[in-house]
């Protein structure tokens, strides 16, 4: 059943690929004189293609949500527009294309290199013949892996300094919604597509599984920012992650304070939170943002910006700061102090 959804969809997307190259794309190509690059436009349409149809799939489902039972309501949406940006610069995949792609002839040299002095690959497809090579098992496999690599990537955010002030774009939006998962800091989307593209190949995920992986992380991530009044009930809840659990981490003094530096870090699952002792359970629909964002007495509040390349800037700026005050001080350990923004 899951061969036939995947490969119906895959068949779907892959005409559709061809259409619009046929007749839309490699005209353009010809006449600039940019054929040479024909081959790599043809794959990367299919990325996009996938990324056009998430956005539509989303938006259809859980706008009209937000709409009936918003967790907060707003006088006006401008927080949000910038949002829309930059999912429509991530839901794309260029990014995880060009990484995945680009390690892929590193990786089969390494793996050729362990096969000339008889290292066994990792193959965890092949961990149980028979039944871990299912597609179906072997799917469910690879989404758990990625995930418990995505818990500690996005810990390690939160605990190392210059990285959490690029991670503070995405949690400086106090007006969560749908669109909110993608807005990111591009050095900081760089690195994420780098490391999960590197974890793949690593264990063995199929470029075509990947796209799949990728599509469905990302529109389960949509539905956990959404400004939706939803949770999954006491079993959902601990199964996985949705909007309830994700508020909280978004939630000024808790998701990247709390009692050490944060709480609900999980992407898909809540386990590894559960696991970790990172989690909490807490329903209270709270203001999101980051602390620093309200002004205490006698002091000002941060900026983070509220346009595209304002809020990429600043992010420098404090990295600066940051790098600036290490200086001196002569503070080694700075950089793991995330709490401090």
């Amino acid at each position: 059943m899951f061969h036939f959804i995947f490969s119906s969809l895959d068949n779907f997307v892959s005409t559709l690929q061809t259409l619009l190259y046929v007749d839309i794309v490699q005209p353009v190509l010809f006449k600039v004189g940019l054929m040479d690059y024909d081959e790599d436009t043809y794959d990367a349409l299919y990325w996009v293609i996938v990324g056009v149809l998430e956005v539509i799939v989303m938006y259809a489902l859980l706008r009209p949500l937000e709409a009936l039972r918003p967790a907060e309501e707003w006088e006006h949406r401008k927080g949000v527009r910038v949002d829309v940006l930059y999912t429509w610069i991530v839901k794309l995949g260029i990014l995880n294309l060009f990484f995945f792609f680009t390690f892929q002839p590193v990786f089969d040299s390494l793996q050729g290199w362990l096969r000339l002095h008889n290292v066994s690959n990792l193959e965890i497809d092949n961990l149980w013949p028979g039944v871990t090579t299912q597609p179906l098992v072997a799917f469910a496999i690879y989404l758990v892996v990625l995930d418990f690599a995505g818990y500690w990537y996005h810990r390690l955010e939160h605990r190392i300094g210059i990285w959490w002030e690029l991670h503070a774009v995405h949690h400086s939006q106090q007006q969560m919604s749908l669109w909110s998962d993608d807005r990111n800091h591009l050095l900081d989307d760089i690195l994420q597509a780098s490391f999960f593209a590197a974890v793949a190949l690593v264990i063995g995920v199929e470029p075509s599984q990947f796209v799949v992986l990728v599509a469905i992380t990302n529109l389960m991530q949509s539905v956990q920012h959404a400004n939706i009044r939803l949770n999954y009930g006491w079993l959902g809840e601990r199964l996985l992650v949705g909007p309830a659990f994700h508020r909280r981490h978004h939630a000024i003094g808790y998701g990247h304070e709390g009692t050490k530096y944060g709480c609900n870090f999980g992407v898909l699952f809540p386990w590894w939170d559960m696991l970790f002792r990172s989690v909490s359970w807490s329903r209270e629909i709270e203001p999101t943002g980051i602390r620093d964002q309200i002004a205490a007495p006698g002091e000002r509040a941060v900026n983070y910006g509220e346009g595209f390349f304002e809020q990429h800037w600043l992010a420098f700026k404090r990295i600066g700061a940051r790098l600036s005050a290490r200086r001196t001080t002569g503070r080694g350990n700075s950089d793991t102090d995330a709490a401090a923004v």
